[in-house]
């Protein structure tokens, strides 16, 4: 039995110090890459956060093509039975998006160190210089759509009962007084609560202790399904996984998101 398998989505840093010798882990840092140079958890594996997009205009946010993440996930050395854990340095957002991305794969053996390397540090727990050495291999990955919303999906379920649309952009891109596409706003009927607004700066940048009931009173419950989103799903990799560990049994991610939204002709839009 998996030393992880008892364990929920989120872990706290004890939780995974115990953990740190288990054959089955594949320990991933999304952090900027001289936070990693400066320290990381030992064995942590650095991810570039740009390979986690397609990173090409107008929607940089998109899925990497399968190659691509072959490569990507052959260099940490994957595998059916391994178990992910999966930090940044600053609160999940690559994180989350990291996750998006195992889902994506048909992976669902993963867990987020809550507060990232931020509570890890805040702990005064250890941290190495030594980088991780990269595997050989390319594993063979089948790619999932269910995780994701395209523009034609998320466009076929506007007005739904049953839907929330989660903007995690900040409150002045949200209402249109700050533009970062061709048109200004959000998208008609989204709820806008901005990613850094769910962690805790006070604990090490967990996700916060209240955010069921604060979701909940705006409108974001369980019996409807979460699509969140920001600019170019970054900060919305954060609300990805937020949703998923607080067990919103429908979540997924609009990887376009504004970039794609707010640059395309055909897109209503709400001010």
């Amino acid at each position: 039995m998996s030393a992880f398998s008892s364990l929920p989505l989120v872990i706290e840093p004890a939780e995974l110090a115990d953990r740190l010798q288990a054959p089955e882990l594949i320990l991933v840092d999304l952090s900027t890459a001289a936070r990693y140079a400066q320290g990381h958890i030992a064995g942590a594996h650095w991810v570039d956060s740009k390979r986690t997009q397609l990173g090409q205009p107008p929607a940089p946010g998109l899925l990497p093509e399968k190659t691509q993440l072959e490569a990507l996930f052959g260099e940490l050395g994957h595998r059916a039975d391994a178990v992910y854990v999966v930090y940044d340095d600053e609160g999940g957002g690559w994180a989350g998006r990291f996750i998006w991305l195992l889902d994506v794969i048909g992976h669902a053996r993963y867990h987020y160190l809550n507060g990232g390397l931020q509570a890890w540090l805040s702990e005064g727990r250890d941290v190495t210089p030594e980088p991780t050495a990269s595997a050989s291999g390319t594993p063979v990955l089948s790619l999932h759509d269910e995780p994701t919303a395209s523009r034609e999906y998320l466009l076929s379920r506007l007005g739904a009962a049953d839907l929330a649309i989660w903007d995690a952009r900040s409150p002045a891109e949200f209402s249109g007084e700050k533009v970062l596409a061709a048109k200004d706003g959000h998208i008609p009927g989204a709820i806008n609560f901005e990613w850094t607004a769910g962690m805790d700066a006070q604990h090490g940048l967990r996700i916060r202790s209240d955010l069921a009931q604060v979701l909940a009173d705006l409108g974001i419950t369980t019996d409807k399904e979460v699509i969140t989103h920001c600019q170019t799903h970054r900060r919305s990799g954060f609300t990805y996984l937020a949703a998923k560990a607080l067990g919103y049994p429908r979540v997924k991610a609009y990887a376009g998101s504004w970039s794609e939204w707010g640059n395309h002709p055909d897109t209503p839009v709400e001010r």
